[in-house]
């Protein structure tokens, strides 16, 4: 492994993780700068993608907005849908440019929402449309997390991936519950009539981390992929099942991050300073269950591990439907924090099933003649490019829950029931996916005389 100057930016060129020697030789410590830097990067961009999940509450007759609950939920899935649809050209970026070069300007242009958001959501009479527009731009911040991913994917062996994209992708995360701490410092201070100090707090942090990246990071030459690795990646029936399975992981996280606060202002009349001061806490608990979810899916594989974790989403969200029927605020709330954590969970272990299928294609291909180190290699830019669908697809998830919400408030009754019972037969779908793709029993005379369950993947 070599750092070289080149052009505008550093490139690490023969760069090969799976290299133990030169792995302990200080590959690990470029790694691991890469990963910080790509975590603070991503947490300041889930920050900004999901500044309107606090600024919405704000958005009251009070300080001279009048919008109703189904334009706030259209609000609030408006910069979901950007973020989710910008992830497949922020990931190739990556491919194009290089991380380092990406993760600068991806960073440096979060200035943009912010500084919008910053400026309208003062202005009392500002027209709806004019904040679905701004909601728009910030769904750039929802494209750092598929940049991301993919660059980290590069720098660290597959041993130890479930691990690295499970922190990398779990310090973004936390950017949800920051921005929410945020929102319930400024009320608790200010009050509920200066959003703006919200969207101000980030205008210098964003600068920080582009210059901190710009500095410190460094492109791979490894990561740079043909402009057809995503179109190869689209014929693998893996890449929907496992996009399937993060709809309903990742969807659930950052659909709920969006919707909790609007959710306890319709269902109990909340106060923006009570609907912030629990909201914070389940993504908070999410991100960091999400490192969890994959150390335990490096250890117990990926799909034994999501396949619990929906069962437990269902548990949850059958709660929520208890609560909802009891109009029990204490049990909503303790419902949607063991979903965020869950979710969280999900988030890891499904992600640790990317690399691990196309690693298991790759020593098949070695079985079968291949050449070993073009069989990984390949393996390497499907897991970046299918990281990039999944995310994009599991992102649409998200406004998907904001959608189900809206409608399932339109008819007055002030309840998201119906919401909840459409997110309990998707996470029963789930887990029926994962045992007849992944887990499954091998059949009798196969070598098993157990019969006992194995991780099964078809490439």
């Amino acid at each position: 492994m070599a750092d070289t100057p080149a052009g505008r930016g550093r490139w690490l060129t023969g760069w090969n993780p799976e290299d133990e020697d030169a792995w302990h030789q200080g590959g690990h410590r470029i790694a691991r700068r890469n990963l910080i830097l790509s975590v603070l990067s991503e947490h300041i961009g889930f920050s900004v993608w999901t500044l309107w999940s606090v600024l919405v509450l704000f958005l009251s007759p009070g300080i001279g907005f009048g919008f109703d609950p189904g334009q706030k939920f259209l609000l609030v899935a408006t910069p979901t849908v950007v973020g989710s649809l910008l992830r497949l050209p922020y990931s190739y970026a990556v491919t194009r440019f290089g991380g380092r070069n990406w993760t600068v300007f991806a960073t440096g242009i979060l200035l943009v929402p912010t500084l919008l958001a910053l400026y309208f959501v003062q202005r009392p009479g500002t027209p709806f449309w004019v904040f679905l527009a701004i909601g728009a731009v910030a769904g750039v911040g929802g494209g750092n997390f598929a940049s991301s991913m993919t660059n980290i994917t590069a720098f660290y062996p597959q041993r130890h991936q479930g691990w690295a994209l499970g922190l990398n992708a779990g310090g973004g995360n936390l950017g949800v519950a920051a921005v929410q701490l945020i929102g319930l410092a400024v009320i608790s201070v200010a009050g509920n009539t200066h959003p703006s100090y919200v969207a101000a707090v980030y205008l210098p942090l964003i600068v920080l981390i582009a210059l901190l990246a710009a500095w410190k990071m460094d492109n791979v030459d490894a990561v740079r992929a043909d402009p057809g690795a995503q179109r190869e990646a689209v014929r693998h029936r893996d890449t929907w099942w496992i996009s399937l399975l993060y709809v309903g992981t990742f969807g659930s996280f950052i659909g709920y991050g969006f919707a909790f606060g609007l959710v306890l202002q319709n269902e109990f009349g909340a106060t923006p300073l009570e609907a912030v001061g629990y909201t914070f806490l389940g993504p908070l608990l999410g991100s960091f269950s999400r490192p969890l979810g994959g150390r335990l899916a490096d250890r117990l594989g990926g799909a034994r591990v999501t396949l619990w974790t929906f069962l437990g989403m269902g548990a949850g969200t059958a709660v929520l439907v208890v609560a909802a029927g009891l109009h029990s605020f204490g049990l909503l709330v303790a419902g949607f924090t063991a979903l965020f954590v869950l979710s969280g969970i999900g988030n890891g272990s499904t992600y640790k099933m990317i690399p691990a299928v196309f690693a298991k294609a790759a020593e098949d291909e070695i079985t079968s003649g291949h050449d070993a180190h073009g069989a990984f290699a390949r393996a390497r830019r499907l897991s970046g490019a299918v990281i990039a669908i999944a995310g994009a697809i599991g992102g649409l998830g998200g406004a998907a829950i904001n959608l189900a919400f809206k409608l399932s408030y339109a008819d007055g009754s002030g309840s998201g029931t119906p919401a909840f019972f459409a997110f309990l037969a998707y996470y029963a779908l789930c887990v029926a996916v994962i045992r007849a793709v992944y887990l499954r029993r091998r059949p009798a005379g196969s070598g098993d005389p157990a019969g006992t369950a194995r991780e099964v993947s078809h490439v």
